[in-house]
């Protein structure tokens, strides 16, 4: 399995705006990737975080490839204060 740290940068004063559409594809992913195991949203006093499991690379290209992940794109445009931080895993237990 592949687990998956995104480390998000959302810009100032936009943070209700960025968890309603990560709200929304939260709920894709889980009932449209059967690969995905986890994919939640946390968040501390320095951001939001996602975190992403999946049972292998193939599943991972897949999420990234759907058409609900491309749909985000645009409305995660106007939020983001910059590009994701991505630290990829291989789950040992």
């Amino acid at each position: 399995m592949i687990a998956l740290l995104a480390k998000l940068k959302v810009a100032e004063g936009k943070e209700a705006e960025f968890e309603q559409v990560m709200t929304g594809l939260i709920e894709q992913v889980r009932s449209n990737e059967p690969g995905n195991r986890l994919y939640t949203l946390v968040k501390n006093d320095t951001g939001y975080t996602v975190m992403e499991i999946y049972d292998d690379q193939e599943a991972l290209a897949a999420h990234g490839q759907s058409e609900h992940f491309r749909a985000a794109g645009s409305k995660f445009a106007g939020v983001m204060s910059g590009p994701p931080e991505l630290t990829q895993f291989e789950v040992v237990a």
